[in-house]
């Protein structure tokens, strides 16, 4: 695995790929990998003839300066778990390569970023536009892989390369899970024992709506939304942000009587401290 930490020498190596028209596959991190992380690789990997990861913890991205400084940083494992992947280049850049100077540029996404995680993390989706578009322009890859637990930020992007006419294929991967259906995450690394076996509510919630969902022929957004913050509600512990119910391709939001192909449920709680998403297709497909 070739490392790098400059963009300079990254493109170097990179251009002959280019110039023998190889296709340059990326999966951008933020470290602290996980079996989610490694499954994005694997697909890149077979996908594509370069396999290049991305390791840069954005602080553009976040709202809440001390969820930053608590961001859990593994740096020897996450290498370690990359070579085991046989990945091909790691690019992990400092900030100082990142940003020259503070970025004045700002991103708006509309009514995408209007909602859940744009509403309840205000500027997160500009920072993750200007990181992901430099990120773009420095490796210029022919695909870039992203997980559906991220899933309002896979639209976004989709959104990024659309208007800026990135010739880029962007591809949603299924969320990798553990045994008890929790979303493999690098916040999970912050949950304590307790905290950790709580954190499998989410995923029943969301599995007990999907459930109602597959044996009703009339599903109702609202009924949908109450099953979840129902199952949540019996756990004090679970601190819920939000839970919504909104169409998978345009995330407006739904009421009333709607077609079950079209509803992806989205939520975010707290649990011990901890920030965790999660989010499932009524029907069971992927973007």
């Amino acid at each position: 695995m070739k490392v790098f930490k400059d963009k300079t020498s990254l493109r170097n190596f990179l251009e002959p790929f280019r110039a023998e028209k190889k296709s340059i596959g990326l999966v951008p991190t933020m470290g602290a990998l996980h079996g989610g992380h490694i499954s994005l690789v694997e697909t890149c990997k077979k996908k594509n003839d370069i396999c290049v990861v991305s390791i840069f913890v954005n602080p553009l991205q976040f709202n809440d300066k001390s969820d930053y400084e608590k961001y859990p940083h593994t740096p020897e494992a996450d290498v370690e778990l990359l070579e085991k992947a046989r990945t091909d280049v790691l690019f992990i850049p400092d900030y100082s390569e990142m940003y020259v100077s503070n970025p004045m540029l700002k991103f708006q996404f509309g009514k995408l970023e209007a909602v859940m995680e744009g509403a309840f993390r205000p500027g997160h989706f500009s920072g993750v536009g200007i990181v992901v578009s430099k990120l773009f322009n420095i490796i210029q890859p022919t695909d870039a892989y992203f997980g559906q637990k991220d899933f309002q930020q896979v639209l976004i992007v989709k959104q990024l390369v659309k208007d800026l006419s990135y010739s880029i294929n962007i591809h949603t991967c299924p969320t990798m899970r553990d045994t008890d259906g929790l979303a493999m995450s690098s916040r999970n690394k912050r949950l304590d024992e307790s905290s950790r076996a709580l954190a499998a509510e989410l995923y029943k919630s969301l599995k007990k709506a999907a459930d109602y969902g597959h044996r009703s022929s009339n599903v109702h957004a609202e009924q949908l939304k109450k099953i979840i913050v129902e199952h949540l509600a019996q756990y004090p512990e679970i601190v819920t942000e939000y839970v919504e119910v909104a169409h998978k391709e345009t995330l407006d939001l739904m009421s009333g009587e709607c077609n079950p192909e079209d509803v992806v449920m989205l939520l975010a709680c707290y649990i011990g401290g901890v920030r965790l998403i999660d989010n499932m297709f009524v029907k069971d497909q992927q973007l």
